[in-house]
């Protein structure tokens, strides 16, 4: 079937997308801090922006970007796992200073008067932020996925958002994770779109036979390639290279602390440039194994895509990118120290996952 009849065929942009074969990695969020506060449902199109509290918590990122370069991403999730009507979740996680593997959590159950003054703390970093400390919750043992349900902001994500965050429920309630609504994560073309945190991996384009890799890392990488959006702690390019390199790698590189630089690009204006070269630091936490990929993000063809459901007039070709060249240079074993990082789990040669997998 040709793209034009397939457009005619779908009106959702996510089926559109998927049946024209676009590749979601590289669309991944790159992100500091991401903020999610309880809100009840029915959100909304702009629930987020409009809501008198959620609303200044969003303005407030948007000056961090502005004035610090510091990126903020702001949303809302439906109430859930014993939530009070009288008080208000905030689920914060921060990203390092340094290499990384997961990003830094911290929960709270608040009055809902309090959002404003939390996500201040939270977002600037203040000291204030000692003074909730009677309000912590201790979930940092708990995996957290973000399903986009937000129908109302793309009815894309409605459609195939719900159904796969009740299988998610049902299916995996026995595991030290929680499976969330959360208002738009970007990308609703690649619907249902997933945020697993506190790893910052993005997903979309999911299925339900797939889930099983993805939660319990099981089988190979590889399953998973065209589903993967990519990691919120690194750059678009750098996201297309972390994948190959994960491949290569196996499930060990979850563990691995990682930083990653641009190093050149084609047109550092243009959206879509022809070719970007890219650094992936890695080292696993206690210092057994360290090196550095680099490689060479190369466009290759494009397909069209929708950028909104039901709105042919967004319709558009964006170029999709593979990697034509990837080079590892690791440290011999003679110059790596022990490191201070405690493992979560045996850095170089796990084969058990536990808690956050």
């Amino acid at each position: 079937m040709t793209q034009i009849n397939t457009l005619k065929k779908c009106r959702l942009c996510s089926e559109v997308s998927k049946a024209n074969g676009e590749d979601p990695i590289g669309s991944a969020g790159t992100y500091d801090h991401f903020l999610l506060i309880e809100l009840p449902e029915p959100w909304s199109e702009q629930a987020v922006y409009q809501h008198p509290q959620l609303g200044i918590a969003h303005k407030m990122a948007k000056a961090l970007r502005q004035e610090a370069g510091i990126n903020a991403r702001v949303m809302a999730i439906a109430p859930d796992y014993g939530s009070s009507p009288n008080q208000t979740r905030v689920l914060h996680y921060q990203k390092p200073v340094s290499s990384f593997a997961v990003f830094q959590k911290q929960e709270f159950l608040i009055p809902k008067t309090g959002i404003v003054p939390l996500a201040t703390a939270l977002l600037t970093q203040s000291e204030d932020i000692s003074q909730y400390d009677g309000d912590r919750q201790n979930t940092n043992h708990l995996r957290d996925l973000m399903l986009c349900t937000h129908g109302s902001y793309d009815v894309a994500c409605g459609r195939f958002g719900y159904p796969l965050y009740r299988t998610l429920r049902n299916d995996y309630s026995t595991l030290p994770l929680r499976v969330w609504r959360c208002t738009h994560i970007g990308g609703h073309q690649f619907a249902p779109t997933l945020l697993d945190l506190p790893r910052g991996h993005y997903w979309g384009h999911l299925e339900p036979e797939i889930l099983d890799v993805l939660v319990h890392h099981e089988g190979t990488v590889a399953e998973l390639r065209s589903h993967y959006r990519g990691w919120a702690g690194l750059a678009w390019a750098e996201q297309i290279a972390e994948r190959e390199i994960w491949i290569r790698e196996g499930w060990d590189w979850l563990h691995y602390l990682k930083q990653g630089e641009t190093l050149d690009i084609s047109d550092p204006e243009a959206d879509y440039p022809d070719w970007v070269e890219v650094r992936i630091h890695f080292r696993a936490p206690n210092g057994c194994r360290a090196g550095t990929y680099e490689a060479r993000i190369e466009a290759g063809g494009q397909v069209e895509t929708m950028w909104n459901s039901g709105d042919l007039t967004s319709i558009e070709a964006v170029k999709q990118y593979q990697v034509s060249r990837l080079n590892l240079s690791e440290q011999p074993e003679s110059s790596l120290a022990a490191s201070t990082v405690t493992a979560m789990v045996h850095p170089c040669h796990n084969s058990e996952n536990t808690l956050i997998k």
